[in-house]
């Protein structure tokens, strides 16, 4: 893209460098980047991220230099040009699931076909029949036929079990009548639907014989497959511009009777009998379920690479700004010249952003454990025991909404520290912020999915007192070490913290002891209000949010804890390179205290609330992270260089490896197309712009 204006080529910015300060930040790092780069991939996995970065940062179909100056048109297009050569590198290079999701990853566009791969394929295949696959997958998967998944309804989201569109089964036809009976009904917010899509995954209320059946899945066509407009029946658009997504059609469908065949329910677990209309029951309600962990153990992934992305723009950034002269200890060049200090430099910056780097290591911990906690769960469900779901359920439903939120408020915090660059769509932060934004509200509104959590949590506070604790889970599978610290608090609930010193607060035993009592104390006490005091459930909503945010911190805290202990014996292959790395293993053993202690302070009260904390212990905690923050500081750049996060992905003038942030910036802004408009700014003229790139008219009143 060319330039509008002119810079002058014989200015630089003022020393120190960029590249030189980062340099000097990679000289002070205390160990193998590589190798911790290695720890968080997987030597495969490595190898396929370099082998598709390769592919698709070559590619011009993915030149992404001019993304930051298109609007609506300009970016749908580019969203649509980017997913055709994408199907194309799919289908040539064999790509599986794992290598389309870093491919997707680094072109970091939401396109319209994303809904297509992401939701109605994963649909199809955990809820179709053998028949209904060979009819409906195997066409998706070659892109013959592009579908969506229609859930979402104008009047009703998280509340599944209020969606209006009904599913009617007229036994005569053997069909099923779909119909949108209020305008609330339509679908929207359907990712793909707008104008892609030519079949849809529809979320109904299943009706047979007079009697309701609850929300059930069926395929619709819902363009003609040669001219792509809507089939009888079907009003359907896209639903216009918003916050961020705006590369993507979510649109908007209303169905007036439209008939399908039976077959179209898809079948793999409930079913209506032809012509009777009898309806069969799945073989466990919650089976639906199993499908819900995946998806969110994927989001927590994602939360991950998130944080990653953001801490990496605001460390190196951080590391090179800089701001105001320190009279206390001036920083000096060879020349004697008096700098202004790094702001990384600044103890108030590295409290921002050091935890972010931790988050982002726990979540990746944890991502780790859902994953492996599902496939155990697929195992064991295999052979008819789904005793590991209700838990899982509960426990991924709270570790999205803890962790999107968690990542959504360091994404802001991470451009905050950047000052007023951060504004700037250049950081590489406004149009990421701005598509990460909905994953605090699809697959389950974040404040919705804690009183699912919670609900499962005082099940099981309420059976383990009635059954005098373990006794209430007699085998080890069925007492999982989430509940664990229900029966250390029913054992000793007045039990406080040891700690004398601020070395204290880094022992795991007593980290653990303090998220599993402070959760604990918060459940037993609602457990209380709603059984004892009979307080509504409407009225506990706080309370119940909190204990899931109490119980979800367990969890990460928990997971990260349990990986640094268990490298030794474990058989994980990353897990080893901590055993046999004793600097890389104590830089992590550093950011795990500082995302157990930095998470334990921001709730400090209901830690001081349930009694476990007294004022003059939260002092010496506060103590203890003000020197772990001193302990990363010398890791830092290197900390979020291991995160492999590559230039191509991040798109940012202020977060480049190479540090040059001034001159990529005032680069970037001399593209800006505005600087090729020359205005006529006379009142009482109506030509707006003396000249036009499109030179048929001139821009008038």
């Amino acid at each position: 893209m060319s330039s509008y204006v002119k810079i002058p080529s014989n200015l630089k910015p003022s020393d120190p460098q960029g590249s030189d300060l980062l340099a000097q930040e990679r000289a002070t790092v205390t160990f193998d980047v590589k190798e911790l780069t290695l720890f968080l991939f997987g030597k495969k996995n490595l190898d396929r991220y370099h082998e598709i970065l390769r592919i698709v940062e070559n590619d011009p179909a993915f030149d992404k230099t001019n993304v930051y100056f298109m609007g609506r048109n300009e970016l749908f297009k580019h969203a649509m040009k980017k997913e055709k050569r994408l199907a194309q590198l799919i289908k040539e290079n064999k790509w599986k699931v794992e290598d389309i999701q870093f491919a997707e990853w680094l072109l970091d566009t939401p396109g319209p076909f994303g809904v297509h791969r992401g939701m109605f394929i994963p649909t199809l295949i955990s809820q179709g029949t053998e028949v209904q696959k060979k009819e409906f997958l195997v066409p998706a998967l070659k892109y013959k036929i592009l579908g969506c998944y229609a859930q979402t309804e104008l009047g009703h989201g998280s509340n599944v079990q209020g969606l209006e569109t009904t599913a009617t089964y007229i036994s005569e036809a053997d069909e099923f009548e779909i119909h949108s009976p209020y305008l609330t009904a339509s679908k929207w917010w359907i990712g793909g639907l707008g104008k892609i899509a030519n079949h849809a995954v529809v979320m109904a209320q299943l009706k047979s014989n007079g009697k309701p059946y609850g929300p059930h899945l069926f395929v619709v066509q819902i363009r003609d497959m040669e001219t792509h407009q809507p089939l009888p029946g079907i009003t359907i658009g896209d639903i216009g511009p918003k916050f961020g997504f705006n590369s993507t059609d979510n649109g908007f469908i209303l169905f007036d009777r439209v008939r399908i065949p039976r077959s179209n329910m898809l079948s793999k677990f409930s079913q209506i009998k032809k012509g009777t209309g009898e309806y069969i029951n799945p073989p466990n309600d919650k089976l639906l379920y199993g499908t819900m962990i995946l998806v969110r153990a994927i989001i927590i992934s994602g939360v991950r690479f998130a944080l990653e992305r953001a801490v990496t723009i605001a460390i190196r950034y951080s590391a090179i700004r800089r701001q105001f002269v320190d009279k206390e200890e001036p920083k000096k060049l060879k020349d004697g010249r008096v700098v202004e200090t790094i702001i990384l430099d600044y103890t108030m910056q590295q409290y921002r952003l050091f935890p972010v780097i931790a988050q982002a290591y726990a979540c990746f911990f944890t991502a780790k454990v859902m994953i492996d906690q599902y496939a155990e769960y697929t195992k064991q469900s295999s052979v008819g025991n789904y005793s590991l779901l209700t838990d899982l359920h509960a426990s991924s439903s709270g570790l999205k909404s803890l962790t999107t939120t968690m990542a959504v408020d360091s994404i802001e915090e991470c451009r905050r520290a950047c000052g007023g660059h951060g504004y700037s769509s250049f950081s590489g932060f406004v149009k990421f912020y701005q598509n990460y934004l909905p994953n605090t509200t699809w697959e389950g509104d974040n404040f919705v999915l804690t009183q699912q959590t919670a609900r499962h949590l005082f099940k099981t506070f309420r059976k383990m007192v009635l059954s005098k604790g373990a006794e209430a889970y007699p085998s080890q599978s069925e007492r999982n070490q989430t509940m664990a610290y229900i029966l250390q608090y029913l054992n000793d609930p007045n039990h406080t913290c040891t700690a004398t010193t601020h070395l204290d607060f880094k022992n795991p035993e007593l980290q653990l002891r303090a998220f599993g009592h402070r959760a604990a104390y918060l459940i037993a006490n609602a457990v209380d209000q709603i059984d004892n005091h009979k307080s509504t459930w409407n009225s506990m909503l706080v309370e119940i949010n909190r204990i899931s945010r109490a119980h979800c911190q367990y969890l990460l805290v928990r997971n990260f804890i349990n990986a640094l202990q268990n490298s030794r014996q474990s058989e994980d292959e990353g897990l080893h390179m901590l055993r046999d790395n004793p600097s890389l293993k104590e830089v992590m053993l550093t950011i795990c205290n500082l995302f157990v202690l930095h998470t334990m302070e921001k709730d400090l009260g209901d830690f001081m609330e349930c009694g476990y904390l007294t004022p003059s212990q939260a002092r010496l905690l506060r103590a203890q992270i003000y020197n772990l923050l001193k302990e990363i500081r010398p890791n830092a750049v290197g900390l979020v260089d291991a995160f492999l996060i590559p230039d191509f992905l991040l798109q940012s003038a202020i977060g480049r490896y190479d540090g040059k942030v001034y001159e990529t910036m005032i680069d970037w802004a001399s593209k800006e197309p505005l600087n090729g408009i020359t205005l006529d700014v006379n009142p009482d003229s109506d030509v707006l712009f003396r000249n036009e790139t499109d030179n048929k008219t001139k821009a008038k009143l």
